[in-house]
């Protein structure tokens, strides 16, 4: 493994870590408050470990080819993933 790519496991792992705590915190206060916006929010966060994740396993397993496919692939779940978290501040509840 080259160092890059060593930096690159790393800071994945670190978002995924990150935003998985995310997602425990907004479920658990769903539970405790039944409010919406808090499934909204962990539902988002979700997406974005899920492309952090989906994206690094993919890289490795392809040894890094179809960057710029694997990228927009990213980009839109992350996307997606944050529509999610700005619905959940937006939405009354």
């Amino acid at each position: 493994m080259r160092p890059i790519e060593a930096i690159y496991l790393v800071f994945s792992g670190t978002l995924a870590a990150a935003g998985l705590s995310m997602v425990a915190f907004a479920v658990r206060a769903y539970r405790d408050t039944g409010r919406h916006s808090m499934l909204h929010l962990s539902v988002g966060f979700g997406l974005v470990v899920t492309a952090a994740i989906g994206t690094t396993v993919v890289a490795f397993f392809t040894d890094f080819e179809h960057t710029r496919t694997l990228l927009t692939y990213n980009y839109v779940i992350t996307t997606a993933g944050y529509i999610f978290v700005m619905y959940s501040l937006v939405t009354p509840n």
